[in-house]
Formats: C-alpha cells, sequence, structure tokens
C-alpha cells in the first residue's frame, strides 16, 4: 500500500519533467498555426476563456489541503512569495514598458501579464530546479485565489491610463475562469481521490495541449501585427521576465531563506499565468495587447526550463 503513492508520484513527475522540455516547442508550434492559420483559427476565440478554464480545472485536481497547510506551518516564504509576485512584477513592467516606450496597445498588454498570478508550470520548473515544491504550490495557489481581486485593481491602476478598461468585468471573468474552476478541481479531488490521482500523470500534457491552443488563436487575432509588434515584444517579454525571476531571488536571499525556498521564489514571481493574461487581453483589451501574453506563455518556459538546468549543474558541481 504504501509503495502505491510513491509510483504515481513518480510517474507524475517524469511526465511534468517532460511536459516542460516540449511545452514551448508545443507553444510555438501553436503560435506558428495561429499565424498561419490565422483566418481560420480566429473562429474558435470564444473557446479561450473555456479553455482557460479547463486548466485551472485540472490546476485544482492537483491541489489537496495539507498544500495549503503550509500557509499555516511556514507563513513568512509563502507571504513573501505572494506580495513579490504582486509588487515586482507590475513593477518591472511599468520599468519595461516606459524605458522601450512601448505603444499603449502593448504596454497595456505588458502591464497586465505583470499583474498576473503565478504560472502553473512553475510547479514543475521548481521540482526541476530543485526548488521548495511545496512552497511552490502554496505560493500559486494562494496568488490564484487573490487574482479576481488584486490582477484587476493593479491593471486598473497600473494600465488604465493607457486604454480605458472594465475591472468588473476582468474580476467576474477571472472568478469564472480562474476561481471557480480551480475550487471545482479540489473538490473533485476530495470527492473521487483515486480517479483525481490515476489522472495525475496526463494532467500536465492536457495543460499543454489547451494553452497551446489558446496561444494560437491569441496570436490569429494578432497576426497583422506580428511582423511590425514581434521583436519589441520579444524584448520586453524577456527583460520583464528576467528582471521578475532575478528580483524574486533577491528578495527570497535579503529574507534569508534557505536556497531551496530562494529558487522557488525566483521562478513563481517570474513565471505568469500569462494564457490568462492573454485571455482578459484579448476580451478587455485591443487584440494587439494579447500578444504580450502569448510570447511570455513560450519564453517563461523555455527560461525556466533553462534555469532549472543551471541549477542543477550548479548543485553537481557543489
Amino acid at each position: 500500500m504504501s509503495s502505491q503513492p510513491a509510483v504515481a508520484t513518480a510517474t507524475e513527475e517524469r511526465s511534468g519533467y517532460i511536459a516542460v522540455l516540449v511545452f514551448p516547442l508545443l507553444i510555438v508550434a501553436g503560435g506558428v498555426i495561429g499565424y498561419l492559420a490565422a483566418d481560420t483559427v480566429s473562429g474558435a476565440a470564444p473557446f479561450v476563456n473555456p479553455l482557460l478554464g479547463l486548466v485551472m480545472f485540472t490546476m485544482g485536481l492537483t491541489l489537496r489541503p495539507a498544500d495549503f497547510a503550509l500557509v499555516v506551518r511556514r507563513p513568512l516564504p509563502v507571504v513573501l512569495g505572494v506580495i513579490a509576485q504582486y509588487v515586482i512584477m507590475p513593477l518591472c513592467a511599468v520599468l519595461v514598458v516606459s524605458l522601450l516606450g512601448l505603444p499603449s496597445e502593448l504596454a497595456a498588454g505588458v502591464i497586465l501579464v505583470g499583474c498576473a498570478p503565478g504560472g502553473t508550470a512553475s510547479n514543475v520548473v521548481s521540482y526541476l530546479a530543485r526548488g521548495d515544491v511545496a512552497l511552490s504550490v502554496a505560493m500559486t495557489s494562494v496568488s490564484t485565489l487573490l487574482a479576481p481581486l488584486l490582477t484587476p485593481l493593479l491593471t486598473l491602476w497600473l494600465a488604465g491610463r493607457y486604454m480605458p478598461l472594465d475591472g468588473a468585468g476582468m474580476a467576474r471573468t477571472i472568478v469564472t475562469i480562474v476561481l471557480l474552476p480551480v475550487i471545482a478541481g479540489i473538490v473533485v479531488r476530495l470527492l473521487l481521490t483515486p480517479l483525481a490521482e490515476a489522472l495525475l500523470p496526463v494532467l500536465p500534457w492536457l495543460s499543454v495541449a489547451a494553452i497551446s491552443i489558446i496561444v494560437a488563436i491569441v496570436v490569429s487575432g494578432s497576426a497583422d501585427a506580428m511582423l511590425s509588434a514581434g521583436a519589441l515584444v520579444l524584448v520586453a517579454v524577456i527583460a520583464h521576465n528576467l528582471l521578475g525571476m532575478a528580483l524574486g531571488y533577491g528578495a527570497a536571499t535579503l529574507a534569508r531563506l534557505p536556497v531551496a525556498a530562494r529558487r522557488t521564489t525566483g521562478i513563481e514571481v517570474g513565471m505568469q499565468n500569462s494564457g490568462l493574461a492573454a485571455g482578459l487581453a484579448a476580451q478587455y483589451m485591443d487584440p494587439l495587447s494579447a500578444l504580450p501574453g502569448a510570447v511570455f506563455s513560450v519564453w517563461h518556459n523555455v527560461s525556466g526550463a533553462l534555469f532549472a538546468a543551471w541549477c542543477r549543474r550548479r548543485d553537481r558541481r557543489s
């Protein structure tokens, strides 16, 4: 009996490891398809929110009450990580758009990415980087549960000067496609534990497939602007992501957290739920505003995998 959970966990981790390595390739493929078949793919725009809901439901299926108990047992690193998430990334976004002089549509999109909660792939990247996986899950979960309040408020405050925004509408949408699906996933895992645990190995692939389709749809909506704005958006996204990871790691270092927790905090702060940002931008902003979220979805998985590889190499040397 005791060996069964260990086997399931090993299978889940192996599946997650492969998913993170292949994820950027699948996202790129989705973006290419969205660009080349823009007229056809753009017709699937109404499916973006249901697909995001599916991604968040799969996240809920991976959560257990014990994951939230860490908030009580070790509140400092969780609170530090969540505060850093909603302070560092929004401010880094404002800095990047100011330095690059981005047009209003792109600036609002970059800021929205910065105001989004932590990305679900951060948990697997934290595992690959030999970080504190339990802390990663707790940070992602808490930042996600706070998203219906903090994401619209911060976006309205920081991006409202670039274009008129419907903060209340964004909050309702986040509740519908983020909060409720996550809670539903948690409930399903509690009520149907054996079935949920049997599905754990395939959940990363389901999330990857859904986000790849979302990226294809989002890119199709701004395909005309890809050639003119693509390079500028890529620079903004790389700068935003790397600043977030570095400052998140630095904040954890100043708080004298263990090395594993420092790695996790850097990953959590730098990796955003950019699929959510892209979907919200497509619905409440200009189609061009969704481009930073789509590009971020590709890049933060590349940078996360590279950071994990660097951490493992450093551990081997020491």
